[in-house]
């Protein structure tokens, strides 16, 4: 069963800086050079009803994929390297298709 990974977040830098850009720049290149990602997306969030601003979004087959992916050395390293010290705030959400 295919599992669609999200995650919505703020960043420590202002919104439209060079430092969030290059933070969402380098998430795109990394993550997506990780097997088993599929259809990865990085959106902007516009409702004021959020203090979270952006969100990645991104598909797995399976199970088994979707946790070769959080233990592969290039997505541990991001976290420890980018997503820690530059993540003020995020929430993580899987879905699967509703039977």
């Amino acid at each position: 069963m295919a599992i669609q990974h999200t995650v919505v977040f703020r960043l420590v830098h202002p919104l439209d800086s060079p430092e969030s850009a290059a933070f969402l720049a380098d998430a795109r290149e990394q993550l997506t050079s990780v097997p088993g990602v599929q259809h990865f997306a990085v959106h902007r969030q516009v409702s004021a009803k959020s203090a979270l601003e952006h969100q990645f979004s991104m598909v797995f087959d399976d199970e088994a994929a979707y946790e070769a992916y959080s233990a592969h050395p290039t997505h541990t390293a991001f976290v420890a390297e980018r997503w820690v010290p530059e993540v003020a705030e995020f929430q993580e959400f899987d879905f699967v298709d509703a039977a």
